[in-house]
């Protein structure tokens, strides 16, 4: 009976959610000649009106001018790039290198290698916090001699300060700018371990208990809420990041790899790899409403939110047969809101 009350609740969701105004719209897409293959994160230089994406399938990172919405620069010779950066500050790109096991750091115009720091297979998603020039940085998990850790890395001079031990692979990293606080996503270990920025250590491990396969993750520092999407099932929920309490729980569909919260609207946009955006508004109870569906393509898992811009860049994956593009979505204010 559970089973076929949660299918009939997931239904209303969606039933509902097609009925009110989509929260996006598509503004125009950017071709990508010459990729082919699955993209994962990307990164922005809003001076430079620049979009970083890593292409996994080409072994690269893609440096699109937003201006000409070309390709003005490939970084080639790459092994599986995940994890971007983009530091202002410094004028630095840092691109983990899952393949190579890397950490790596690009300057300069055009961009060029200006360093590597070694960590191990599966070097994956990472946040900056700007207050202490520090990068946190997911990697290792896949096998007993490759123990999953998470590095913090002192951005002025490239220097590994610390390697903090987790229970799995971490896939996602958000940080609370305020506390300095870094959240870090264990999927394997169904859990949320909380770093603190001056201790270089685990001071919380959260637990979840209403779904697994915890991905991706954003953090709502108005209301101290802390946003995990999980695969099995397909659900979204939100945690006190104070506590770990999982306060509310909704379904949301399969293959979540990207969350984001937009503040400014009170949204969260949920990239799914079935090929839509999920979207979710925050009332001013905390209780969160799922919205309209925003349709993508398949296996478009991955993008970035830029609350500057208003705008959602949204990789799609490229074939022989139709080439990979960025699609850009403006938020939509409602007459309401």
């Amino acid at each position: 009976m559970r089973y076929i009350f949660s299918l009939c609740l997931l239904g209303s969701c969606v039933f509902a959610s097609a009925q009110m105004p989509s929260p996006l719209s598509l503004s125009h897409a950017i071709p990508l000649p010459g990729v082919i293959g699955r993209f994962d994160h990307l990164a922005i230089d809003t001076q430079g009106n620049r979009l970083f994406v890593a292409a996994t399938g080409k072994h690269s990172v893609e440096v699109v001018n937003l201006d000409t919405d070309k390709i003005q620069q490939s970084i080639s010779n790459l092994g599986k790039p995940h994890g971007l950066a983009w530091v202002a500050e410094s004028g630095s790109l840092y691109v983990a290198d899952g393949a190579l096991g890397e950490l790596r750091v690009y300057k300069g115009s055009p961009l060029t290698l200006a360093g590597t720091i070694k960590l191990s297979d599966d070097a994956d998603d990472m946040v900056y916090d700007k207050v202490h020039r520090l990068l946190f940085v997911g990697y290792g998990g896949s096998e007993t001699g490759n123990p999953a850790k998470v590095a913090v890395v002192d951005t002025t001079s490239f220097r590994l300060v610390a390697s903090i031990a987790v229970a799995s692979h971490p896939e996602a990293l958000d940080i609370d700018p305020k506390t300095g606080r870094v959240f870090v996503n264990l999927a394997e270990a169904n859990e949320v371990d909380v770093i603190g920025t001056a201790s270089k250590a685990i001071e919380a491990r959260w637990k979840l208990t209403k779904a697994a396969d915890n991905v991706p993750m954003a953090f709502d520092g108005e209301h101290n809420l802390l946003y995990v999407a999980c695969r099995m099932p397909g659900t979204i929920l939100a945690l006190n990041a104070t506590t770990g309490k999982e306060v509310e729980s909704l379904p949301t569909a399969s293959g979540a790899d990207d969350l984001f919260y937009d503040a400014d609207l009170r949204r969260i946009y949920v990239i799914n790899g079935v090929g839509e955006v999920d979207t979710y508004q925050v009332d001013e109870k905390e209780v969160l409403h799922p919205m309209r569906i925003q349709p993508t393509a398949s296996g478009a898992k991955t993008a970035l939110f830029v609350p500057a811009q208003r705008l959602l860049y949204v990789s799609i994956p490229g074939a022989e047969a139709n080439p990979a593009e960025i699609r850009i979505y403006t938020t939509v204010v409602e007459k309401n809101n």
